[in-house]
């Protein structure tokens, strides 16, 4: 299974051939989470419709929701203006943080702005 090259000509990958995804939720704008994809999880999404990501800590595909059933049922899938970046709109089934939160962002934990000071 590969990219078309089409849309794999747009995308820039880091020094390890990832594409940064970031997750959003499709009813509510809310930012999910942020994960790695490698071409293959990038294809995979794309056919299946199923959030597929990349684990750098153990160099394989993981299946949103595969293990946990919190499935992303993927609508939409954007390339950002430099191509190194994709955005996922979807619908969250349970909780998208592997803390079990809705958010991986929902902490109250926020870097304060230079002004805010």
């Amino acid at each position: 299974m590969s990219l078309e090259p089409a849309l794999s000509a747009k995308l820039k990958r880091n020094a390890d051939g990832l594409i940064a995804a970031v997750v959003v939720e499709h009813a509510t704008s809310d930012v999910l989470m942020m994960a790695w994809m490698n071409d293959e999880a990038l294809e995979l999404t794309l056919t299946t419709r199923r959030g597929t990501y990349f684990s750098r800590s153990r160099q394989e595909l993981w299946v949103k929701g595969e293990t946990s059933g919190h499935v992303q049922r993927v609508r939409e899938v954007r390339i950002d203006c430099d191509g190194d970046t994709v955005l996922l709109r979807v619908d969250q089934t349970g909780p998208a943080c592997h803390t079990g939160t809705h958010s991986c962002f929902d902490t109250d934990e926020r870097l304060l702005l230079a002004q805010e000071k």
